[in-house]
């Protein structure tokens, strides 16, 4: 045995080329899954220490206003552990520096330090000081996004009151990892950010003296959350409370998890990919080497060796490649799973990172890719084990010869000889031909894959921020106004167009189905938030009667076009019925349900009233206007377009960066292995060939045209069939990632295929550089010495 191990190592040496090429697409594939299964496990981990040592709560609920003795008769509902009452409320900023208004979250906290539920991490500064009710602790990335620092000031709107407000200390809260303004789609540090004040202070800002309108509880463990949430929601109806939610539907939670659900489909997709190319790279590799080692396998089985024996030799060289190839993505995945998950950490503002690998990830990786290669091999082993040592140490009988499609006439005189000789090999090897094909084939459409991330962003800004919303800003009020109010905000500087709406939360249902979201109501004159779909780049009009339901929301109720849901609102008077769906329209964002405002009003037993108002404004009046709005008591929340597109960018757009850089690096890996071994077994089967035709008078140029020519035709049959799997694997991409918030449109750009198209041919042009130096080097006499 000892002397088969030495052979080997000299096998793996003079191989390297090989070995290294296919070790590269298994050591990607690795990669992939290292890095997914180690991003999911540290934002696991990281989020539950931060939830467990920040005591982030289960149960979330809202009100108008609750007698502080209702938080005592929450205490006692079985299951209870901890209750945190609290006062919540959105106000209009002025941050110096920065012309738009800003909308600050108003949460209160013990001027005694930390509150009991949902704790800050304070990150800069000091606590509150008791009486002192005019220091705030602020968001940190708040904080980064101004430039502010403990003493600066701001001033605020508060009950229609303006005050200067002291900065005191930045903080983090598990309960806002991912802070979203009203009516945003993502985080905006400019634009929204989380204040903290005491709780005296608040109290007597909003008339609130042993009150609350917020609360928070954590449950005893293994309670469900269901029937606490029931009995709560019953003791705060009479108070205007607002249906409470479970920890799994807070936003802010909501967003870590889907984040990580993500990472658990990216961890079955794309290593599939790779290992399975790598599986077929290692049985052509491995069978061009029994080939051109029969004789030596019949001299071992002659001088004793069992068929075991031999097997598990040519086993150990798929074993050894597929170990240099894990070590590869061991070393890739641990780098890439380390800055993904300091991107996710990044953009959560985690204030702890726990980053270590567990050798589970690392273990499932490596032998995945072992399994995935040893199977691919299993083939060619089987061939060494049945062949007896007599057959071995003879020559394989040679292919059967024949005239075929390239020795037609018209074809002959057509094609000059060299493009023959390759067309012929193609043909000669179908199988091994049609898998490097799909090999380089698979580069391209996983390019084509990531690159289609981008354009989806793309696709969804255009939709959302452009062809769904033609207002300038959205102005969100205290309280729901008459529509008088929004009459009035037509003679704000600058406003050339008002239209009101109203979004109330609602209970959606149909049968045994449910969806807790909410209903949006536009006026039926309504031009500037149109309800568009996407699908047929369509408006639709906002019906007299009835509901108009997005199609992912309708296929989660399991209902259609003149089908009836039933509709419970979860505020004020709480009425309950049923509503025709009059429409359904595609939407990438959300899961929205639209109706007449006026029915919407009357439904509700309400005069007519709006709670928003979208505006149109004159840019040149967009300074006049802001200031304006920041003196207006009555605004509580101002959503301006240009500002969130810019954020949805910038939040986006530097992670799809990343991604994509990532993927190319992969893709490149996947082509240049796989055009480099095809090239490399045809150079070694065909060494006396190329030889011969070189003594008989063909320059290095005809006979590097003979060899590489088979690889063009190859690349060339590879680069549509990429494009297919390109678009089959954006299509599962984007049906794996659909959620209730974004659906991933199948969006690709003619510049993403060109992409795709240009660094598969780069990679393969480079491979084929390295054997045509070969070809230029062949030792013309030692290979015609060579044996058949």
């Amino acid at each position: 045995m000892r002397a088969l191990n030495r052979r080997l190592s000299r096998e793996l040496w003079r191989l390297r080329g090989q070995v290294l090429a296919v070790a590269l697409v298994i050591g990607s594939g690795v990669a992939v899954l290292v890095m997914a299964l180690s991003t999911f496990e540290a934002l696991s981990e990281t989020s539950e220490a931060y939830y467990e040592r920040y005591q982030f709560a289960d149960v979330f609920a809202g009100a108008k206003r609750v007698p502080i003795s209702v938080a005592r008769r929450i205490a006692a509902i079985s299951g209870v552990q901890l209750v945190q009452t609290r006062i919540a409320r959105y106000a209009t900023l002025d941050v110096q520096g920065f012309a738009e208004p800003v909308i600050g979250r108003l949460t209160s906290i013990p001027e005694t330090g930390q509150p009991v539920l949902n704790q800050l991490a304070l990150r800069s500064g000091r606590w509150i000081q008791p009486g002192r009710h005019d220091e705030t602790i602020i968001s940190e990335p708040f904080a980064e996004a101004h430039a502010l620092e403990a003493g600066d000031t701001f001033t605020a709107i508060v009950n229609g009151r303006k005050r200067r407000l002291t900065v005191v200390g930045t903080a983090l809260s598990p309960e806002f990892i991912y802070a979203l303004g009203p009516g945003a789609l993502l985080p905006d540090d400019k634009r929204f950010g989380i204040v903290w004040m005491g709780r005296e202070a608040l109290e007597a800002a909003y008339d609130l003296d042993n009150s609350f309108n917020d609360l928070a509880v954590t449950l005893l463990r293994d309670v469900a959350p269901e029937p606490v949430i029931s009995e709560i929601d019953t003791l705060l109806e009479p108070y205007g409370g607002v249906s409470a939610i479970p920890r799994a539907d807070q936003l802010s939670n909501w967003f870590v998890r889907n984040e990580l659900s993500q990472q658990q489909s990216m961890s079955t997709i794309l290593p599939t990919i790779f290992l399975g190319v790598a599986a077929f790279l290692c049985y052509t590799v491995l069978s061009r080497l029994i080939t051109t080692e029969r004789s030596e396998i019949g001299l071992l089985k002659a001088f004793g060796y069992s068929d075991l024996v031999v097997g598990w030799y040519y086993a150990k060289l798929v074993i050894a490649i597929s170990l240099i190839g894990a070590a590869i993505g061991w070393i890739l995945g641990g780098y890439f799973g380390r800055l993904n998950t300091q991107m996710y950490a990044d953009t959560f503002r985690f204030p702890l990172l726990i980053y270590r690998p567990s050798a589970e990830a690392f273990l499932i990786a490596g032998s995945v890719s072992l399994i995935a290669t040893l199977s691919g091999a299993l083939v060619a082993v089987r061939r060494v084990v049945k062949l007896p040592p007599a057959e071995a140490m003879r020559p394989p009988a040679p292919p059967t010869y024949r005239h075929g499609v390239l020795a037609r006439p018209g074809l002959r005189d057509w094609l000059d000889q060299p493009t023959r000789i390759a067309l012929r090999q193609i043909g000669r090897w179908p199988l091994r031909a049609a898998v490097t094909t799909i090999g380089i084939a698979a580069s391209v459409g996983l390019l084509i894959m990531a690159l289609q991330w981008e354009d989806a962003i793309d696709y969804i800004a255009d939709k959302y921020f452009f062809e769904s919303q033609h207002q300038t800003l959205s102005i969100g009020l205290t309280e729901p106004q008459s529509l008088a109010a929004v009459r009035e905000m037509k003679h704000l500087p600058g406003v050339m167009a008002a239209e009101p709406w109203r979004a109330v939360p609602a209970d959606l249902s149909a049968g045994t189905r449910r969806h807790r979201g909410g209903v949006i109501g536009l006026a039926r004159s309504n031009r500037l938030q149109p309800i568009y779909d996407d699908a047929t780049d369509t408006r639709i009009a906002v019906p007299e009667g009835g509901i108009v339901l997005s199609r992912y929301l309708a296929e989660k109720l399991g209902v259609g076009v003149s089908d009836y849901v039933r509709v419970h609102v979860l505020e004020g008077r709480r009425p309950e019925g049923e509503l025709r769906v009059v429409a359904v329209f595609e939407t990438t964002i959300a899961m929205p349900a639209y109706m007449d405002l006026d029915a919407l009003n009357r439904w509700l037993g309400e005069r007519p009233v709006a709670q928003y108002v979208n505006v149109l404004v004159d840019a040149s009046q967009q300074a006049a206007l802001f200031s304006r709005l920041k003196q207006t008591p009555r605004v509580s929340a101002i959503m301006v377009r240009e500002g969130a597109l810019e954020a949805f960018h910038d939040t986006v757009g530097h992670n799809i960066l990343i991604f994509i850089g990532i993927f190319t690096g992969f893709a490149m890996a996947l082509a240049f292995g796989v055009t480099y071994n095809s090239a490399r077994i045809a150079l070694s089967e065909r060494g006396r060939e190329l030889a011969t035709l070189r003594v008989l008078g063909f320059t290095r140029g005809e006979i590097s045209y003979v060899l590489l020519g088979e690889v063009a035709v190859l690349i060339f049959l590879a680069l549509p069939l990429g494009c297919l799997i390109g678009y089959w694997l954006a299509l599962v991409v984007a049906r794996t990632f659909d959620s209730e918030l974004f659906r991933m449109p199948l969006s690709i750009s003619p510049s993403s295929y060109g992409f795709g198209v240009i660094v598969a041919l780069t990679a393969t042009v480079l491979s084929a550089l390295l054997v045509r130096r070969r070809i230029a080097r062949l030792d013309l006499i030692r290979v015609l010495k060579t044996r058949e």
